[in-house]
């Protein structure tokens, strides 16, 4: 599927890419760790649809991914209780 002559994959990518950049225009630190984790997922997804997948984006925007949600849950944890 395209759109504009641009690919899903790339949609994808530039879809993390704009995660990425707006994560660190958060001033509220939870606000951006939900923000970036939500870019590193896209990365993540769009390293698999790659048409040579590439491990790299993949384990490294996976990795940030799960340390970005254990601070969010910490953080959570930290408000509540």
């Amino acid at each position: 599927m395209e759109l504009w002559d641009i690919s899903l994959t790339d949609w994808v990518g530039y879809a993390a890419s704009a995660g990425i950049l707006v994560s660190f225009l958060m001033q509220d630190i939870l606000k951006l760790r939900m923000i970036n984790a939500m870019g590193c997922l896209l990365f993540t997804i769009y390293g698999f649809l790659l048409p040579d997948p590439s491990l790299p984006v993949i384990v490294t925007n996976f990795t940030i991914f799960i340390v970005n949600l254990y601070f969010i849950i910490r953080k959570i944890k930290q408000k509540s209780g």
